[in-house]
């Protein structure tokens, strides 16, 4: 009964509508053939005049035609028919009572209000009994109607005879709403069905949408960890070069050596990176870096004009692989802002802190700077983002801020739980 709400079934369309026309036609001329059999047979002793017939035969199947546009006036007209050509001796009693479930079956796969599917179905099912029940008691009275048929005791030959009218006809009706029913049930379920299928290919299209956004985001967040270490290293030690290849060529030699170095550490890692994007089945995770390549890392500032010292807090243990490379992307992204950004003769200190819950990694500079990056404080560089980003995929957070006494400080601290979680 409050199903219109939830769902109310499309109009039918061209393709049904010709098929209706096609279908009343076909009863139309049926039942004219069947009622001139019928009128053969002598069945009939008084049949009704041809105009009845026409009217009465013309309700019942020409209204057809648009069944499924106008469910409820349609069978109300075929119930009409109906009734006239019983009522009035239309020599016709098969095609009419297909009609007629035709009709009633329509209102309960068609009608767009539930309401007046069932209660309409329900007046013409009640009202049609009732018809058939007086006419029953009339021809009970009447000597000359089922002349065969004994009248006398309960279970008498005609009582029979109208118990199984009675019952055919409940069965009938029954039959007609059933099968409507189900007809807009099942219609009802095809379309939800339809509708989730939708929604899931959405879903689908959404999800590698997301998933494509975020490999970008991990692929421009990896490729600037690298490119930006090795570049600034390689910017620095070439300045140095180029200011003290007359004066000393031996420490420009030097500083070109760590230039040579530092390009193909960024070339090996860029290859390693478009190999794995190519085929990530063929990552070999012994080449992933991670904490225990900070002392190769703190070498390479050093051998880049900033001295950097390590210190480790705690008990060292095995970290999560993205935990590990997370926090070796954090340092290393905070030595090339400290090299970028921190000036001149200013130094670094690293602390690695493995505590009972956490791991921190922090990163300090006694140098001075304007900005956090070359953009505003208000719209931070990649790096940082970069740095809160991967930190955050992770369950951690960054803090990056200028200190009291001067200088920088990158703080990064991931949760792991009291086992340290090295089985993740």
């Amino acid at each position: 009964m409050t199903e219109t709400a939830e769902w109310s079934r499309p109009k039918p369309g061209p393709t049904a509508f010709r098929f209706d026309i096609g279908l009343a036609i076909l009863l139309a001329f049926a039942a004219t053939t069947t009622s001139l059999l019928y009128q053969r047979t002598g069945l009939y002793e008084d049949p009704a005049e041809p105009w009845v017939w026409a009217v009465g035969l013309g309700l019942c199947t020409l209204p057809l035609a648009l069944r499924r546009r106008y469910p409820v006036p349609v069978a109300l007209v075929v119930t009409a028919g109906f009734y006239v050509c019983g009522e009035h001796g239309v020599p016709e009693v098969l095609i009419v009572n297909i009609c007629l479930f035709v009709a009633l079956y329509t209102v309960g796969a068609w009608e767009r209000n539930r309401a007046l599917a069932f209660w309409s179905r329900l007046g013409i099912g009640v009202g049609m009994l009732v018809w058939l029940v007086l006419s029953l008691i009339i021809a009970s009275s009447e000597e000359d109607a089922f002349p065969d048929f004994s009248r006398s005791g309960i279970f008498s030959a005609y009582a029979t005879f109208a118990v199984i009218q009675i019952i055919t006809n409940v069965l009938y009706f029954g039959g007609a709403f059933y099968f409507g029913e189900r007809s807009w049930r099942a219609a009802r379920t095809q379309a939800q069905l339809e509708a989730q299928g939708r929604e899931l290919e959405l879903e689908r299209q959404t999800s590698a949408a997301q998933a494509v956004a975020l490999d970008r985001i991990a692929i421009a967040r990896e490729l600037h960890d690298v490119v930006a270490h090795h570049v600034s290293v390689m910017g620095i030690q070439a300045a140095a070069a180029r200011r003290s290849l007359d004066r000393d060529p031996v420490r420009a030699a030097a500083a070109l050596e760590v230039v040579e170095e530092s390009a193909h550490s960024a070339v090996t890692e860029l290859r390693r990176l478009v190999r794995t994007l190519r085929t990530p089945e063929a990552e070999d995770s012994s080449t992933t870096v991670g904490i225990a390549q900070l002392s190769s890392l703190l070498s390479e500032s050093q051998s880049a004009g900033v001295p950097v010292t390590l210190i480790v807090a705690g008990e060292p243990r095995p970290l999560p692989l993205l935990v590990d490379v997370a926090l070796y992307r954090v340092v290393q992204e905070a030595l090339t802002n400290v090299r970028k950004h921190a000036g001149r003769g200013a130094s670094a200190e690293v602390r690695l802190r493995f505590e009972r819950d956490s791991v921190e990694v922090e990163v300090t500079d006694d140098g001075v700077r304007m900005t956090l990056e070359p953009q505003s404080r208000d719209r931070p560089g990649l790096g940082l983002r970069g740095m809160r980003e991967r930190v955050g995929a992770v369950g951690g957070t960054v803090q990056a801020e200028r200190r009291e006494r001067g200088g920088f400080m990158v703080r990064a601290r991931v949760p792991l739980g009291e086992t340290g979680g090295a089985e993740a």
